[in-house]
């Protein structure tokens, strides 16, 4: 039987194997590297949520949610949100279905801690991720963050 794929925390054990994730030539505007997300991680550490997929003891690829943030950082508190910070799926292992299962489990998260809608960003243009996310049932808000689509998936 094969193991299914896991998130991990990020550890002094495989902080090297995340370091190493590189997407395909050509993607790399699309999403950050893995080491400007665990900086990013560090200093939002009561919002960020990140994790290795690992699937077989192979790092595979990183997931990156933010749980529970301001989203129109305005101090109010009324437009709170959590989703999808980042995904990384490492260049040799795309199109294995880790992407999927990384954002269905961050979805699990934030519904564990009592969320009921999922938000995250994507660049828009030819290669970019929307076809996967509107795949996932993502729909489009119409909002923008930073020159990115806001899109937000229903978890109810």
């Amino acid at each position: 039987m094969t193991p299914a794929p896991r998130l991990e925390t990020i550890t002094p054990g495989n902080i090297d194997a995340a370091l190493g994730l590189r997407v395909r030539p050509g993607q790399e505007h699309l999403v950050a590297p893995v080491v400007k997300s665990l900086a990013e991680a560090y200093v939002h550490q009561d919002t960020a949520w990140p994790r290795l997929i690992v699937d077989g003891g192979r790092a595979v690829g990183f997931v990156m949610a933010f749980l529970d943030i301001d989203w129109a950082e305005d101090g109010t508190g009324r437009d709170v949100r959590s989703g999808l910070w980042r995904l990384l799926v490492d260049a040799d292992e795309q199109g294995r279905g880790y992407g999927r299962f990384a954002v269905m489990e961050v979805a699990a998260e934030i519904r564990r801690r009592g969320g009921t809608r999922m938000t995250t960003t994507w660049v828009p243009g030819p290669g970019g991720p929307e076809r996967f996310y509107g795949g996932l049932g993502f729909r489009t808000t119409g909002e923008t963050s930073e020159d990115q689509v806001v899109g937000e998936l229903d978890l109810v």
